[in-house]
């Protein structure tokens, strides 16, 4: 008998390890699954709503499906882990444009990131606010909905707009309509060198002035960050990427358009990369103790809101508007901040607190209903990770 014919006899609860090794074995485990499943990459992002369930694994659901370098395009299964993509894609000068995050460091995970993973939480890193998020680069995807049908929607050039939408919905979907079997992305070249303008010792809300600032001029910043506790004080961040001899003549024009803030000092292209690096995975504050919070608002509302909470560990990026933060277990952050602009996502906290506290932030009843009527057309039976968006 094959493993998949083992899978597929034997009850849900009692399947020695649900891990397919193709599309069609996946479908089949959906097809004839008796209970919830818990669905697992590489086990680096266990964000959300505890989920109970039997543990579905993509992780040899693995491989390179085609990349065209010509055409900028790359196609892999879920379960390819990021650093095969990322050193195939570098053999030819290019990479993912939206800098995807890997939160091991944060959630003190381990094991290996997968490009599902990406998808699933459309993970996406600084250069978000030149380059746009993961799922501005995904163009197609294959995945199985929660009656077993195999679905592919988009393809492997931006031209082709079939399903648009739904290549979008699966980007941030936490595997509650589907579970990816395979993904697409459009790659860029990869920057010639790359350097960072550093400024010292502001305070939030200057400092957030400065970052918007920058990305206001013509000099194509592609990363922009504060970091109120840094070492040896509060820094200040600007990258620029591209050819050597632009990047140059940037960098010295947009460090005379920052002279009001002080000195500006420059970080070379090896240090800067490690710096955006810890910047991307939030490493300034992966060993601090206590909940991990996550904020999404406007850059002109940033320092105001974490004014109302005091001086808190925090780390802000994308220009002000995305803004990183630790608080003492089990408070409910929302209920602190009042209302604002935006939205607040508990990334890192312990079960209890997770089943308690709404991971996610509450939507807006039409919404809500809407999001509910979606993951009912894509999973009647409520099998897929069943409120990991809870």
């Amino acid at each position: 008998m094959s493993q998949t014919d083992m899978l597929s006899a034997a009850p849900l609860s009692q399947a020695p390890g649900l891990m397919p090794k193709t599309e069609a074995e996946l479908a089949e485990i959906l097809a004839n699954a008796a209970g919830p499943l818990r669905i697992t990459g590489g086990g680096t992002r266990d964000i959300g709503a505890p989920v109970q369930g039997e543990p579905l694994s993509l992780v040899q659901l693995s491989g390179i499906v085609r990349y065209d370098p010509g055409a900028l395009t790359v196609v892999a299964q879920a379960g390819t882990p990021v650093a095969e993509i990322e050193a195939l894609l570098a053999q030819s000068g290019q990479r993912l444009p939206f800098e995807p995050m890997d939160h091991r460091a944060l959630l003190g995970r381990t094991g290996t990131p997968t490009i599902g993973g990406v998808v699933a939480v459309n993970a996406s890193g600084p250069r978000r606010i030149q380059a746009g998020a993961c799922r501005d680069s995904l163009i197609g995807v294959r995945f199985v909905d929660g009656q077993g049908q195999i679905i592919k929607n988009g393809g492997r050039v931006m031209k082709n707009v079939t399903g648009y939408d739904l290549v979008k919905l699966m980007a941030g979907s936490y595997g509650s309509l589907g579970v990816l079997s395979e993904v697409s992305f459009k790659t860029l070249p990869a920057p010639e060198t790359q350097i960072t303008l550093q400024l010292s010792g502001l305070e939030d809300a200057r400092a957030v002035q400065a970052l918007c600032d920058a990305l206001s001029t013509p000099y194509e910043v592609t990363a922009a960050a504060h970091d109120p506790q840094a070492a040896g004080g509060a820094n200040t961040f600007l990258r620029l990427e591209g050819l050597a001899a632009s990047v140059a003549y940037r960098s010295d024009r947009l460090a005379a358009s920052l002279a009001g803030y002080g000195a500006v000092d420059v970080v070379e292209a090896a240090a800067s990369q490690t710096l955006w690096q810890e910047i991307r995975d939030v490493t300034p504050l992966a060993k601090t103790p206590g909940d991990i919070w996550r904020i999404s608002t406007r850059p002109s509302q940033a320092a105001a809101l974490m004014a109302r909470l005091g001086d808190i560990p925090r780390l802000y990026d994308w220009g002000g508007g995305l803004i990183w933060l630790a608080q003492p277990e089990g408070r409910d952050l929302r209920a602190e901040l009042g209302g604002f602009s935006g939205h607040a996502t508990l990334i890192r906290a312990n079960a209890e607190t997770r089943a308690r506290l709404p991971v996610f932030h509450p939507q807006a009843a039409p919404l809500a209903a809407l999001a509910q009527n979606l993951r009912a057309s894509f999973d009647p039976r409520g099998i897929l990770n069943p409120g990991v968006m809870s």
